[in-house]
């Protein structure tokens, strides 16, 4: 958990009887590889920060194919925060695509937190800035680049994920066939 402590302070300070109340509402979720952290069609209810693991975040399109729009790997928050703030119903998946350790806290302890640490708001906006940012980074590339191009970027992005996930999601990421995958894979090593 000092893992989670170490990234917010980046974002701001706290003294230690923070800490302790922060370490103190916070719970470990494990979630087994293909367990969903947060679901589509429900309302999200949790704050996640992952320890250990890969989570991926996904939908399926209109003719019912599955797409993966980023991954999440370690040291990073994982939260569907229209749904979390908005209270309206997520419209993708968060799942886990290896053995995940998430260090979660419930919609009530982070408000509490909110409302009992001075500068905790401030420092959640830095956090979220942050994230929404890397989100837009890590987002699905365009499809105008060539799949060669898309998958050496994918390899800067998330150097600590290729070997770790199922081709088929980072094919489904990148918008091409596992094939074609495969054979740019072939060309590039």
């Amino acid at each position: 958990m000092k893992e989670f402590i170490e990234y917010i302070l980046q974002f701001g300070s706290l003294n230690q009887q923070q800490i302790d109340l922060i370490l103190k509402k916070a719970d470990i979720l494990e979630l087994q590889k293909d367990e969903y952290f947060s679901e589509a069609g429900k309302v999200a209810q949790q704050v996640g920060f992952v320890l250990n693991g890969i989570v991926r975040v996904c939908y399926y399109n209109n003719k019912g194919e599955e797409i993966t729009k980023y991954f999440i790997d370690e040291n990073n928050l994982v939260v569907d925060l229209e749904s979390f703030e908005n209270e309206i119903q997520s419209t993708a998946y968060v799942q886990a695509i290896t053995d995940t350790s998430i260090m979660v806290f419930s919609k009530k302890d982070w408000k509490e937190l909110s409302n009992t640490i001075v500068g905790w708001d401030a420092i959640v906006h830095k956090v979220i800035s942050r994230a929404l940012m890397q989100k837009v980074e890590r987002r699905s590339p365009q499809i105008s680049e060539d799949a060669t191009t898309r998958y050496l970027k994918f390899l800067e992005i998330y150097p600590n994920v290729v070997n770790r996930v199922p081709l088929s999601y980072v094919a489904s990421y990148l918008g091409v066939t596992q094939s074609s995958l495969s054979r740019i894979r072939k060309n590039i090593s």
